[in-house]
């Protein structure tokens, strides 16, 4: 174990295999979310356990008469809920793919070492970003109308009967067109340099040497400063902008922090169940511990943003401001009030006193199940972040559940061909013996 040369041969075989036992469980996801799915259109048709009095007034008290413009007829309101969840649903699993090639790039930078060996399951996690960006462009032009108070007929023309003057003052920023290309200009840079350190890597496995190392430096670099305006401007296009009279000057890092958090989680839960299938044979208890270290410090941040962002609305007390925290606390009947709890639970108090001490953060058991509660805990943060603002008092649970799970078994079909293409350790990387020999 001496030279690098000597992990050539066991780190070489240690090609994933995909067993049929979890292709079927892909697919039994999948399926799940289907059957969850075709249960949830027929209980939205059937209005089976629904209680929607009063719904509509408070709905137009807090949306200062938006909602007059909701469609009533049911079926549309089910066409609405599935446009929202999957455009809910792809931001998330989109943002996780992403993260993954952040991580890597802020390692390359750092000339971090610990990290190469699940360097691979960062790649690997940006196999969504091309088909979720298609679907999420498909999505705006078929369903904007359903997600986007501001792309109705009229909103920003001056003596239309839906005349808007708040949204006419950003005519400028939200128009079709204008939209469209920033959505594609996000997608195609964070698709673009995901392919090109993904190649990189590829090629220093196959050809050695230095160089595609510090090339990958120089991509990561540039990549890291084109994502951290994206981001921000991605947050406030696909979301923020639900909320159109709304704005908060924090929203872009908000996002990011819990895109951030659940892609590690991502990362972290993926490793260990390669590890427990018998792969990953270098990955140790050390790596599994810097992992923990980083979701727990990062849900600590997600709640600083949460709570700075509450806490300066609330003072302030600006109508403005203040209706978005009114609809998710106490508006719409308090369809969303327990919601806003639950994730200040999952996504901060489960996480802080669960990976408080050091042997929690070595342990796959606790480690499995913390990684599995942030990311269900961050699915329903967005879940918050955009159903008050699209679906109002109509919302539920069942069609997003599965509509979830369908991306979910999708995703990991994707990103288990990734993984499976290549050595799951970058054998000839230069940190390569130093992440073998990780300790803390």
């Amino acid at each position: 174990m001496a030279t690098l040369t000597h992990h050539h041969e066991p780190a070489a075989i240690e090609h994933l295999a995909p067993s049929a036992k979890a292709q079927r469980t892909f697919m039994t996801i999948i399926g799940a979310g289907i059957v969850l799915l075709i249960i949830g259109v027929i209980a939205s048709l059937m209005h089976w356990g629904e209680s929607h009095e009063g719904v509509g007034e408070a709905a137009n008290h807090l949306t200062a008469g938006n909602h007059a413009e909701a469609h009533s007829d049911e079926h549309s309101v089910l066409w609405r809920r599935i446009v929202v969840s999957l455009w809910h649903s792809n931001i998330f699993f989109i943002g996780i793919s992403v993260v993954g090639t952040v991580f890597m790039a802020i390692q390359y930078v750092a000339y971090a070492g610990w990290s190469v060996i699940v360097k691979r399951i960062n790649e690997a996690l940006g196999a969504w970003l091309i088909p979720g960006g298609v679907l999420l462009i498909v999505l705006f032009v078929i369903g904007r109308h359903d997600l986007f108070h501001w792309t109705h007929e009229g909103i920003m023309t001056k003596g239309s009967a839906n005349y808007d003057k708040i949204v006419a003052g950003k005519a400028g920023f939200l128009t079709f067109g204008f939209y469209l290309v920033r959505m594609v200009s996000y997608l195609t840079i964070w698709a673009v340099f995901t392919w090109r350190l993904r190649q990189l890597s590829l090629l220093e496995d196959l050809n050695g040497g230095t160089s595609y190392f510090h090339l990958s430096i120089k991509t990561a670099a540039l990549f890291l400063v084109l994502f951290a305006v994206t981001s921000s401007m991605s947050a406030w296009d696909w979301i923020m902008s639900v909320d159109v009279h709304w704005f908060s000057t924090m929203f872009g890092w908000y996002v990011f922090a819990s895109w951030w958090v659940s892609g590690i989680a991502a990362t972290t839960l993926i490793a260990i169940f390669l590890k427990q299938a018998g792969y990953l044979r270098f990955m140790n208890a050390n790596h599994f511990h810097d992992l923990g270290k980083l979701m727990f410090g990062f849900s600590i941040f997600w709640t600083y943003i949460w709570f700075s962002q509450f806490m300066l609305i609330w003072y302030a007390n600006l109508p403005e401001e203040a209706v978005y925290f009114n609809q998710r606390l106490g508006g719409f009947e308090g369809r969303y009030t327990w919601i806003f709890y639950f994730n200040l639970v999952i996504n901060f108090g489960f996480p802080f006193l669960a990976l408080m001490t050091r042997d929690a953060k070595r342990q796959m058991i606790i480690m499995k199940i913390v990684c599995i509660a942030i990311l269900v805990g961050h699915w329903s943060d967005f879940y918050l972040m955009l159903m008050p603002g699209t679906m109002k008092g109509d919302n539920g649970f069942i069609i997003e559940i599965g509509i979830a799970l369908i991306f979910l078994g999708a995703f990991l079909i994707l990103v288990t061909r990734r993984l499976a293409e290549a050595s799951l350790v970058p054998v000839n990387h230069p940190f390569i013996e130093e992440s073998v020999h990780h300790a803390t």
